[in-house]
């Protein structure tokens, strides 16, 4: 089993997708990497670059384009400031130039050096190429797969072995939920503190703290600067931002601020009524979504259209449940958020092109459920009856993006997705595990087995449901 880190689960990204937009970014990273490694690339004339399937059919809408053109320049998705994106792409648009690994001018006409398939490759929904013509006229090409959350492999999966052999010095190697649970009875361990102990296997802790902090710090700016933001969504959709108007009005009689920090403070002095707690969550999961939907930073949880799911629960704990949290309540939810991730991710997928919304959204309100358990004072039994609570009412949930953009209804299904798992965490807390008729495992192979049934049309592709059930003149 390969190793799976809670830093492979929560990635700093760049919007819409992490598979479409993400997981291209890095897979032409690796094969200019790779074109190194092999000393091809400053022999390299001219490239092209071939996608396929589910990329192809929803790739202009997640800006697919886009991060290939990013990442063939060399920029970087977690430094490169937001502002410059549009910059970049421009000038490779406007000049018929291409910085290739930020070291060498190339030629390329980004209409037809970025060839969209519809046809689907064997093994994955969502497949790349990558083509160079070298000096002598020879042509060498590597093949990429993007299966979700910001992952990218190759067919013959050859890091594997590395991550196998990761894995098994885990003091607590884990597949599977009922394998979690053994061992926190066996060492009297919360999930969170045996999640950590697997985590210094990787990293120091002053490392794991540095990054967790990053992924945190990356989530409230997020938040911050979606609440503060007005105006209509890039895409055509003419999406109205529905995030800064519900802040405004929640913040009535709130203070002054002038970081997202001191806003945080602030917000815990709002009035807290029912109807405001359920404004309040929908409010942070919309503002990070909307910033997602205009290719700003995020962190993939598990993937970049769920990823205002677990930073608006969390953010629930902090200005809601707990005036005191801290940096420990932080990363006590986010290791368990990452591990419970994982589990779903080894044991079925995190990709909607895979397994439609269920893998995304359902997956991120399991990992908010069960975070929110444990920092509620939960057992890790109640935290993994809460995970499987928020999957199981989100079987089936289909991937059907209107005009291919992570929008409509992408971005509401965050602010559903996060209730959901407030509400699944409490069904948890007052529940007694043991009467409990379905297991984690149980939802687990359940949801996969629902993805491996789903019509293809289902699965991101723009083919089936709200994608033609709503014409883009009615929008």
């Amino acid at each position: 089993m390969e190793c799976i880190s809670i830093f492979d689960m929560l990635k700093i990204g760049i919007g819409p997708s992490s598979s479409h937009t993400l997981g291209p970014w890095r897979a032409a990273e690796r094969w200019i990497a790779d074109l190194k490694s092999k000393e091809q690339f400053e022999s390299v004339q001219k490239i092209q670059v071939h996608v396929y399937g589910s990329l192809s059919l929803t790739g202009k809408g997640h800006a697919t384009d886009y991060a290939i053109m990013l990442g063939l320049s060399g920029a970087d998705p977690v430094e490169i400031p937001v502002e410059n994106i549009q910059t970049i792409v421009a000038d490779i648009q406007e000049n018929g130039l291409l910085h290739f690994g930020n070291e060498k001018q190339l030629p390329f006409n980004s209409t037809e050096d970025i060839l969209f398939h519809r046809k689907f490759l064997p093994f994955h929904a969502n497949g790349l190429k990558f083509e160079a013509t070298l000096e002598e006229g020879t042509k060498k090409s590597k093949k990429y797969y993007s299966i979700g959350g910001g992952f990218v492999v190759e067919e013959e999966r050859k890091n594997a072995k590395k991550k196998i052999e990761s894995f098994n010095t885990f003091p607590f190697p884990i597949h599977r939920g009922d394998e979690l649970l053994a061992y926190c009875q066996k060492e009297q361990k919360s999930i969170s503190e045996l999640v950590l102990e697997n985590e210094q296997s990787l990293r120091t802790v002053e490392e794991i703290d540095s990054q967790l902090q990053k992924v945190w710090n990356t989530m409230l700016e997020c938040m911050y600067i979606g609440c503060h933001t007005e105006g209509k969504l890039p895409g055509g959709l003419n999406v109205k931002r529905r995030a800064f108007e519900i802040h405004q009005n929640l913040m009535v009689t709130a203070g002054s601020y002038d970081t997202p920090e001191n806003w945080l403070q602030t917000i815990r002095k709002t009035e807290v009524k029912f109807r405001q707690i359920l404004k309040w969550v929908s409010c942070f999961a919309l503002s990070v979504n909307e910033v997602n939907a205009s290719l700003g930073r995020v962190v993939t949880a598990p993937t970049n259209g769920s990823a205002g799911v677990i930073p608006s629960v969390l953010m629930y704990y902090m200005v809601i449940e707990n005036h005191k949290a801290n940096f420990e309540h932080i990363k006590k939810f986010l290791l368990v958020a990452g591990e419970i991730g994982s589990i779903f991710k080894k044991g079925a997928t995190i990709s909607a092109a895979m397994g439609g919304c269920q893998a995304e959204i359902g997956v991120s309100s399991a990992m908010a459920a069960g975070a929110l358990t444990e920092l509620l004072g939960g057992t890790p039994e109640q935290v993994l009856m809460a995970a499987e609570i928020a999957m199981e009412h989100h079987l089936g949930l289909t991937c059907d993006p209107i005009g291919g953009l992570v929008q409509i209804p992408c971005i509401e299904r965050n602010s559903m997705g996060a209730i959901k798992a407030i509400n699944a965490a409490e069904l948890a807390l007052d529940s007694d595990p043991a009467d409990a008729k379905v297991p984690l495992d149980k939802v687990v192979q359940t949801m996969w087995e629902t993805a491996k049934d789903m019509n293809s049309k289902y699965k991101e592709t723009s083919e089936g449901g709200l994608a033609v059930g709503v014409f883009l003149s009615d929008c």
